[in-house]
Order: C-alpha cells, then sequence, then structure tokens
C-alpha cells in the first residue's frame, strides 16, 4: 500500500517551475536530433492528491477534426486526463501518451468509453489539426488534439499548474519548447481536477492501477 501524497495548488506551481521539460531542434526542419531534459522532476509511487481540486480550463480551441471544441462541454461528466505538450517533442510527450494508450487499453470498454483523454499542443504554429490527427492516431484514434491562439493555451495551462513558454528557433535552426510534464486528471462527480501525474508517475503500471478508481470518481 502507498502512501497518500497530497499538494497543495501551490506547491503544484512551484512543483511545474523546477520540473520543466525543454526540447531542442526539430529533425522535420532540418535541425539536429531534438534533445530534452527534465530538473527536479518529482518521482511518486503514484499520483499526487491535490488539497485543492483544479477547475477544469474554460478552453475553447480547434479539435484535430477541425472542430470548434469546448474543453468544459465536451468532457462535462467524463473522467478526464489533459497534457499539454507537442507533436516534435523528442521523448516525453510521446513516451507519455503511449502510457496512457497502453494502459487505457487494459481497461474494460465500458472504462475505456467514459475516459476522455484530450492532449493540447504547446507548439500550435507547427501543430494543425492534420497534424495532430496523425500523431495522436499513432496512440489511439480516440484521443483528442486540441490547436489554436498560443496565449490562450498558456493561460490555460497556467490555471492548472503547468507552465509552458512559446516555441522559439536558435540560430543553428534548433527549435525550442519548454513545457511541463504533468497530466492532470480530473473527477467525473464535479469535473475537477483531483489527482497529478508527474513525468516519472504516468506509467502503464501507475495509469493501469489508479485509472479505475479515477473512473469512478474516487482518489488512487
Amino acid at each position: 500500500m502507498r502512501t497518500t501524497r497530497v499538494l497543495s495548488a501551490a506547491a503544484v506551481v512551484l512543483t511545474a517551475a523546477l520540473a520543466l521539460t525543454a526540447c531542442g531542434g526539430d529533425t522535420s526542419t532540418g535541425g539536429t536530433s531534438d534533445v530534452a531534459s527534465v530538473e527536479g522532476a518529482d518521482q511518486p509511487r503514484g499520483g499526487v492528491t491535490l488539497d485543492t481540486p483544479f477547475p477544469k480550463p474554460d478552453l475553447t480551441l480547434t479539435s484535430d477534426e477541425g472542430e470548434e471544441f469546448d474543453l468544459i462541454e465536451e468532457t462535462k461528466g467524463h473522467p478526464t486526463l489533459l497534457f499539454f505538450g507537442y507533436t516534435n517533442c523528442p521523448d516525453v510527450c510521446p513516451l507519455t501518451m503511449s502510457n496512457i494508450a497502453v494502459a487505457k487499453a487494459e481497461l474494460s470498454e465500458e472504462q475505456q468509453r467514459k475516459l476522455r483523454v484530450v492532449f493540447v499542443t504547446t507548439d500550435p504554429e507547427r501543430d494543425t489539426p492534420k497534424r495532430l490527427d496523425a500523431w495522436l492516431g499513432m496512440h489511439d484514434p480516440s484521443f483528442v488534439g486540441l490547436t489554436g491562439d498560443f496565449d490562450t493555451i498558456q493561460a490555460a495551462a497556467r490555471g492548472v499548474g503547468v507552465h509552458i513558454e512559446e516555441s522559439y528557433e536558435k540560430k543553428n535552426g534548433d527549435v525550442v519548447s519548454t513545457h511541463g510534464g504533468q497530466v492532470l486528471a480530473f473527477s467525473p462527480k464535479d469535473d475537477k481536477g483531483h489527482v497529478l501525474y508527474t513525468e516519472g508517475s504516468a506509467t502503464p503500471q501507475i495509469l493501469g492501477k489508479e485509472l479505475p478508481k479515477i473512473i469512478r470518481g474516487e482518489t488512487p
């Protein structure tokens, strides 16, 4: 039995500032191979329970299907996993989405139907709906990708304690994008984020064990 970890909203913001993933380079534009690094990442045995749950971001963007997507309305009453990242990310983002996909595949069909997984790009200039659809389709076609105005995305991320910075190109052509690696889990009972997974805890084993409880609206 693991010890329950509880974090305040302020502590989540501090942790986010210390555990940023900085990715540089984009092989699709002829740059060098992407390299990611994480500093100060906390790696608990399971998800972190928040003492003050985050409200779901009031966010309306364009989905990977090219349609308007209201996050609150489209996921209302559904257990929801929310992650901010980008498709050119070399390791953290694809690994996280793959881990979620593996854990989801182990759920019952009913649990899978209830669960919503939303990926919000931190690099909207390159992540078009078509690009998101193709990339997410390699992990799980049911995953929803969202893109749109960066300032809107950044404000939504900040509201749930995730720090992101706008991508920029270095003199050598490498593209650098910095984003937090947290996965937020929202309860179907109140649509609030009660559990946070850091990069180290969003593993198939941990998610596979805790997702059924989250889907039922319980705290792992």
